[in-house]
């Protein structure tokens, strides 16, 4: 299975290399940021426009609905159950990916804690897009899958020397590099919706620490 999901990989990167490149773009334009916020300690206010700037490339890419699905109840109240939120579904998809990159980063300040819950929302994802190609939707959780896997690979490898006692610091670059990872993973596997769920104690720890903010 491992062989035919790796082919399967190869195949859907050739395919769909405008998303692939899209996402590494994006990717090392938030790693950059977090090398300067680790040098410079950039202000708040750089760190919600940058990833903005960043997740552009992603939006052009991105060739899936922006159609959601409006709960049973809600539906036979006004008569319809889908709505196409064109323009401010991609809105919604730039602030995921801003929040994403910033969610790792505010909930951190422990040894292992930035990569911990990395590694967490990783194998989630992983487990999300395995469980959605047995259903049948292969190729857009396929997809996902390249991105996710060789981050999991690498942060199980980074823990190790993260953990307590922390041997090495991985401050801001690793943060905004996974967060990216993510909105990547989410966006141009398209369940970015769902991806949301993997983030309930960072969005807890958000609205905590919003009033903290000083832009």
């Amino acid at each position: 299975m491992v062989s035919i999901i790796s082919q399967t990989i190869l195949n859907l990167t050739e395919k769909r290399h405008l998303e692939y490149n899209a996402s590494l773009l994006s990717i090392c334009f938030m790693i950059f940021l977090g090398f300067s916020d680790d040098i410079l300690d950039l202000r708040w206010r750089y760190k919600l426009i940058l990833p903005t700037i960043a997740s552009i490339p992603l939006l052009i890419a991105y060739s899936g609905s922006t159609s959601i699905l409006i709960p049973k109840f809600l539906s036979n109240l006004f008569g319809f159950h889908v709505i196409n939120l064109g323009i401010l579904f991609k809105i919604y998809m730039s602030l995921l990916a801003v929040f994403c990159t910033n969610a790792i980063n505010i909930y951190a300040g422990i040894n292992g804690l930035e990569v911990g819950q990395s590694i967490i929302i990783g194998v989630s994802i992983f487990l999300y897009n395995i469980i959605e190609i047995s259903l049948g939707n292969v190729e857009q959780n396929i997809f996902s899958l390249a991105i996710i896997l060789p981050f999991i690979m690498t942060s199980f490898g980074l823990f190790l020397f993260n953990k307590f006692p922390s041997e090495c610091f991985i401050g801001d670059t690793f943060c905004y590099f996974a967060g990216m990872t993510f909105a990547c993973a989410g966006i141009l596997g398209h369940f970015s919706k769902t991806l949301l769920l993997f983030f309930i104690p960072q969005i807890l720890n958000f609205l905590i620490s919003l009033p903290q903010v000083t832009f």
